[in-house]
């Protein structure tokens, strides 16, 4: 979420505003420096010190990162604080002394800009000597084994001992230092094996932004070995170390796309044929990454082959059974891929067609087809996918008739067109295209506003779960306000008033204002709870911003009357 900075407190959640800007008033935001241009970092006090980075582009926010555990929502109190800290001035703010610790300023007494972080460092590096700076590296190498990583990373061409080993030593060093009593990782210590973790592998991407891919390759590989086998004792439930493997995964993928290198090809291409015939990491999806892998950096008609026989030998293995199904079809579309490459067009156009049971491979063969302009082929291999899924996977049905709609569009054949694009239009939430401008498209402009007419009765006939906003998406790109208000003053809940109010706002202030008025009070006859309370006041505001503050007022008195002994609700109310 990008934060404009004359906008920030209408876009932070107010709890966290409030909380932010108390933190602030405090005193308790230290620390300020720019720390690179445009890059601002703070501590923020509290039961623990916490560090803030934002970077600022154009008083827009553009990224920020905050060491606090927070997650339960985009910005936490922490950043929220240093956003008062920064705009201080401007917002005429003036914080409490903190007796601990003196304030920071950005500026210096005299109102000159006193120089970053970064300029300071280069000044100070610019003066010292090799030697000095030869002994400040090792200490801090010796010392902290993330800076080791690191500057052994950035410096790996000079280093002819460093193995996977070495990196699988570091990562199986994290894990154990994490594991509890009982060799569990709870979420929190998974937590900051991810951060560990993707500190090494950031180091590998900058490699191989260097064309070093050596090392990179070592740290991937480690990454993959160690970490897969060990999630099964991780609560991982914030998906870190998940993301941590995937991004080894792509780090190794995109070396074996990019580096144009044998040598790189052939360790990726070892490592994954050797990881899936031990199925090391069957049971997660990187058991059939590995495979995909492998067929994207051979290269060699005997590295095809084998990885045809052993495509073969996995497929004997897996059962029918659902929960095999997906394995079963990836392994039909790694044979059809390396079909082409062994045997020839032929033989996997033969294969193809004897496995239309399986979607990717039915798409496949629909996009031959067309490429081929055998639309005939591809209307008959469409259709029979819709009378195979059609009890049991309406979703896949809607898929063959978008490859109908694209097979009648390449023939330009208007009432297929017009019957398949309205089909899809009405009965499919999922647009792969915009059925509705296909349809504009091809009716003419003086029969299109009986059409509507028409697409709207079908759709009431249909009963949809989300019949009111389907229509009212209709009557928005159409522009017919009249109707589209009347279904909006008919819909009960509050929320999906409020998705439509800005077609209003202007239009009919006076109106929205009395509906909201309207369904807030129904709202609080089946709602209790300061949070529902909150967001009875949140919408009572929208009453006010509307011009309407009699409306709001005589809302706010009906809720004193009605419910004078909730007592979270006075308060909520005293706030508006």
């Amino acid at each position: 979420m990008q934060i404009p900075l004359n906008q920030f407190e209408q876009i932070i959640d107010e709890k966290i505003l409030s909380r932010g800007l108390s933190y602030y008033k405090k005193g308790l935001v230290q620390q300020l420096d720019e720390v690179a241009p445009n890059t601002y970092e703070a501590v923020v006090e509290g039961t623990e010190d916490y560090t803030v980075q934002l970077t600022i582009n154009n008083d827009v926010v553009t990224e920020y990162v905050c060491d606090c555990p927070y997650d339960q929502g985009p910005v936490c109190k922490h950043v929220a604080a240093v956003l008062f800290k920064l705009l201080e001035e401007p917002l005429q703010l003036i914080p409490e002394q903190n007796p601990t610790k003196s304030k920071s300023k950005i500026k210096t007494t005299t109102g000159k800009k006193r120089k970053t972080i970064a300029e300071q460092i280069d000044e100070m590096l610019a003066k010292a000597s090799k030697e000095e700076l030869a002994d400040l590296l090792r200490e801090e190498a010796a010392n902290n084994k993330v800076f080791r990583n690191h500057l052994m990373m950035q410096l790996e061409q000079y280093n002819d001992n460093i193995s996977k080993d070495f990196y699988a030593k570091q990562i199986k060093s994290i894990l154990r230092s994490a594991k509890g009593r009982y060799g569990f990782v709870d979420w929190q210590s998974a937590e900051v094996i991810g951060r560990s973790i993707d500190q090494l592998l950031d180091a590998s991407r900058q490699a191989v932004e260097r064309k070093n891919y050596q090392n990179a390759i070592f740290v991937c590989f480690a990454v993959m070995e160690e970490l897969v086998p060990a999630l099964s004792e991780i609560d991982d439930s914030s998906g870190m170390l998940g993301d941590s493997i995937n991004y080894a995964y792509n780090l190794l993928h995109e070396m074996g796309v990019d580096a144009g290198s044998e040598m790189i090809d052939k360790q990726i291409f070892d490592f994954c044929v050797n990881h899936f015939e031990k199925r090391t990491f069957k049971g997660w999806d990187w058991h059939i990454d590995a495979l995909w892998l492998a067929v994207t950096v051979a290269h060699t008609p005997k590295e095809y082959n084998y990885l045809l026989a052993l495509v073969e030998q996995e497929q004997k293995r897996l059962s029918d059974s659902y929960s095999e199904r997906y394995e079963t079809r990836q392994m039909q579309l790694v044979k059809y891929r390396l079909l082409e490459k062994t045997k020839g067009n032929a033989e996997a156009e033969a294969f193809l067609l004897q496995n239309l049971e399986n979607p990717e491979l039915r798409r496949i063969a629909i996009e031959n087809a067309m490429e081929r302009s055998d639309f005939d082929t591809a209307i008959a291999i469409a259709q029979d996918g819709i009378k195979q899924d059609q009890k049991q996977y309406p979703g896949l049905v809607k898929d063959w008739y978008d490859w109908l709609l694209k097979i009648a569009q390449a023939q330009n054949d208007t009432p297929k067109i017009m019957e398949y694009a309205r089909f899809l239009f009405i009965d499919n939430y999922n647009h792969e295209q915009d059925y509705y401008q296909i349809l504009k498209q091809h009716v003419k402009p003086d029969q299109w506003n009986e059409y509507v007419d028409s697409l709207i009765n079908d759709i009431e006939a249909k009963g949809h779960r989300y019949q009111s906003e389907f229509v009212a998406e209709i009557l928005i790109r159409e522009k017919r306000w009249e109707q589209l208000w009347e279904l909006v003053s008919e819909m009960p809940i509050l929320q999906a008033i409020e998705q439509y109010e800005t077609y209003f706002s202007k239009m009919y202030p006076d109106k929205l204002a009395e509906l909201y008025a309207k369904r807030i009070l129904e709202y609080m006859e089946y709602n209790m709870g300061r949070d529902h309370y909150q967001n009875t006041c949140r919408f009572i505001r929208k009453i006010i911003k509307l011009g309407a503050r009699q409306k709001a007022n005589e809302v706010i008195n009906t809720l004193r009357e009605r419910y004078p002994k909730r007592r979270a609700l006075m308060e909520e109310l005293d706030r508006v």
